[in-house]
């Protein structure tokens, strides 16, 4: 290759964040890097998001119990992606949730994508040798499920495709705050290497519909108060839309990936580019795109030779 992906290169430690963003919810930041999210019931803990290793979750966990001792019964992972997976045997939770398309990806792309995130964030798998192999749920459901840690009740609901076509979102009524995977982001690039361009504004615009109080992000900051909530949904929306239609209107017009990519560059780079992971995102976020404009519905499997092979063709 002519150069490493941008991750490659970002071994620096991050500086977590545990913030309260309604009552005993709390979301676990770390500068761009993967999120996680912590609901305290009467009873018990649900986490959102197990973190990439066990490692990794082991930080989590030390946050959850710098707050409370309840033993953690649910880790809810709202897709399929290794770096927001393999974590969870950390947790150690009899019940690991799940949508059903989200098993489905795991089943059909889930050492691929294992093989190619490893690649890609070295610093995220350092511990690897931990990983007990890929993670499977114990409970899966359809369009929405009910979980409820004592009194306090949580609604898992698939709203639409977006970063992967099996995310969900996790919502908490009693405080009207939300845990919405990478399907929201702020100031941080959207991952769109699996994604759907068309139906992702769409299901933000579901998200918006509970006018949340406060969302815990797939990365960056927690979004307290519903202008912050707002300004996120509408930088995420216009990130997709401005990665996607100056490649759509290449492909569609015959060009090369390597003329979508120059366009896509030229239309994102003056609002994104100080945007976490960025640079990381862009040739994953291109290809799909250019997919999507010629009619491929179902994005095809990253694999680390087809990563390679992809970035060639970029940067030769």
């Amino acid at each position: 290759m002519a150069k490493n992906f941008a991750s490659a290169g970002d071994l620096a430690d991050k500086k977590i964040s545990f913030d309260e963003i309604g009552r005993d919810l709390w979301a676990f930041t770390a500068e761009g890097d993967p999120n996680s999210g912590v609901i305290i019931g009467d009873e018990s803990v649900m986490v959102i998001e197990a973190q990439a290793t066990p490692r990794l979750a082991e930080k989590v966990i030390e946050k959850v119990r710098s707050v409370t001792d309840k033993p953690i019964s649910h880790l809810v992972l709202t897709h399929y992606h290794a770096v927001r997976v393999l974590g969870a045997s950390a947790y150690k939770a009899p019940t690991i949730v799940m949508s059903d398309k989200a098993r489905a990806m795991v089943v059909e792309r889930g050492k691929e994508d294992w093989d190619s995130e490893f690649v890609r964030f070295p610093r995220l798998f350092q511990g690897h040798e931990s990983i007990p192999g890929l993670t499977w749920p114990t409970t899966t459901f359809s369009q929405s499920m009910t979980v409820y840690l004592g009194r306090r009740r949580v609604d898992l609901m698939f709203l639409g495709r977006a970063h992967t076509a099996g995310d969900i979102v996790a919502h908490v009524p009693d405080a009207n705050v939300m845990f919405t995977g990478d399907i929201v982001e702020y100031h941080s690039a959207c991952y769109c290497g699996d994604g759907h361009f068309h139906d992702w504004p769409g299901t933000l615009e579901e998200i918006r519909a509970f006018d949340p109080d406060a969302i815990a992000p797939g990365r960056g900051d927690a979004l307290v108060g519903r202008d912050m909530v707002n300004e996120a949904l509408d930088l995420t929306g216009d990130f997709v839309l401005s990665t996607y239609q100056p490649v759509a209107r290449v492909a569609q017009g015959g060009g090369s990936l390597k003329e979508a990519w120059d366009a896509c560059r030229a239309e994102c780079d003056p609002k994104f580019s100080d945007y976490a992971i960025y640079e990381h995102c862009l040739p994953f976020n291109v290809s799909r795109a250019y997919d999507e404009a010629l009619g491929i519905d179902t994005p095809r499997i990253w694999t680390a030779e087809r990563d390679k092979q992809m970035w060639e063709a970029l940067q030769g």
